[in-house]
């Protein structure tokens, strides 16, 4: 098998079990494992560390499979893993068939398969292979999923995100196996129904990973006056609805993701009268709602991904720190703000710090009520925090 040699005191990482290995640690590959092929690590002395895909065009040049010398990479190792994610999956508590029919069940590095997502929509497996292995082992971790879920009536790809460039992959997308999704999928949680676009919809077709902020929200909603900021289907707008609020405002860059918000709140029987759908930039409505003095009673922020990586945090410091303070703004005393951010490049410490900045420029007095992550069929490897991305607040702004 082809070996990669780590370059001396670079192996530190790597006995810590993170699973990455950055192309400034390689000293030098032997033998020719090609994109995604598997590679023997081995520290500068010649110790046996794991065994890695390789990615030769990516910064990051090898994603670890397995740090047990005694496990091969193969057809039945894609088996026990997509396996054991399964068993976890079904030992969550919220994620029984009558809570809900859409989860994660493959979050890539934290359950051992690096680069690899998958999402279950009702009857349908969603895939992502976003690096090198993943798209080289496809074929097998696809038959490995099917064997393990006889219920699925297919899997679909959407390998369609700017991310496999990094990898030299092209994008990619389409039916895998089995029958292909329809046009739009109906799926539930927490009582509440929606239609998910697998096929083209953001990420896999819907934000799986705030499925418990939702349920969060609702709690907060009664009665008030919503904001729902990036609205893209819906999601937090139909379960304010559904927890009480009085009335909602859907904002989104999209059109035809506003048509299918629309779409939503019927389908879960929510009158018209309750809803408005205003199309548009966030910054520049928001700036147009400030300016003609309209306020809100709760808020909900949660924006697109501002930084891919370490390099664009301090742009998108400036971001956060704009839209909340514009948030703050149009909150009436005593109302409630409920803000994320997705950069996993942008620290949870960091992120209080920029909205607590906007919070003191708007003046006003805000506390901390809440803090909010990611659903727990996201899981965090502990050996893997960078999977620790969705950060979130829930703030109160003083009522005198």
């Amino acid at each position: 098998m082809p070996q990669l040699t780590l370059k001396p005191g670079r192996e530190k990482s790597l006995l810590r079990r993170h699973p990455w290995i950055f192309s400034g640690a390689v000293a030098g590959v032997q033998g020719d494992p090609g994109p995604g092929g598997t590679v023997e690590v081995l520290a500068a002395d010649g110790a046996w560390l794991a065994r890695a895909a390789w990615s030769p065009q990516s910064q990051i040049s090898a994603r670890v499979w397995t740090f047990d010398r005694d496990e091969n990479v193969g057809p039945d190792f894609f088996h026990r893993r997509l396996e054991r994610a399964l068993a976890l999956r079904q030992s969550l508590p919220g994620l029984g068939p009558s809570l809900t029919n859409t989860y994660r069940l493959v979050n890539a590095e934290s359950d051992g398969l690096p680069g690899l997502v998958i999402d279950v929509y009702d009857r349908w497996l969603v895939v992502q292979c976003l690096s090198a292995g993943a798209e080289r082992w496809k074929g097998e971790i696809v038959a490995a999923a099917r064997a393990l879920t006889p219920w699925a009536a297919g899997v679909y790809e959407r390998s369609d995100v700017d991310v496999r460039a990094k990898e030299g992959l092209a994008p990619a997308a389409g039916a895998l196996a089995g029958e292909a999704p329809p046009e739009l999928v109906e799926v539930h949680e927490h009582g509440a129904r929606f239609l998910v676009d697998v096929r083209a919809g953001h990420k896999t077709g819907f934000y799986l990973d705030q499925r418990d902020n939702r349920a969060v929200l609702a709690d907060y909603a009664a009665g008030r006056e919503v904001l729902n900021c990036f609205a893209y289907t819906g999601g937090f707008g139909v379960i304010a609805l559904k927890g009480g609020a009085a009335h909602v405002v859907n904002l989104d860059s999209s059109a035809a993701a506003l048509e299918l918000a629309g779409r939503n709140f019927a389908l879960n029987g929510l009158p018209a009268s309750q809803f408005t759908h205003q199309t548009g930039d966030a910054f520049s409505v928001l700036r147009q709602y400030r300016d003609a003095r309209r306020q809100f009673d709760l808020i909900i922020l949660d924006p697109p991904k501002f930084a891919d990586s370490k390099h664009q945090v301090e742009r998108a410091a400036r971001g956060y720190k704009d839209i909340n303070l514009l948030a703050f703004k149009l909150l009436r005393p005593g109302g409630r703000l409920f803000t994320f951010s997705c950069s996993g490049a942008v620290e949870p410490a960091l992120f209080q710090k920029i909205v607590a900045d906007a919070a003191v420029d708007a003046g006003r007095e805000v506390r901390i009520v809440q803090r909010l992550s990611q659903a727990p069929d996201h899981p965090v490897a502990l050996n893997f925090p960078e999977a620790e991305y969705l950060k979130g607040l829930v703030c109160v702004v003083d009522s005198g």
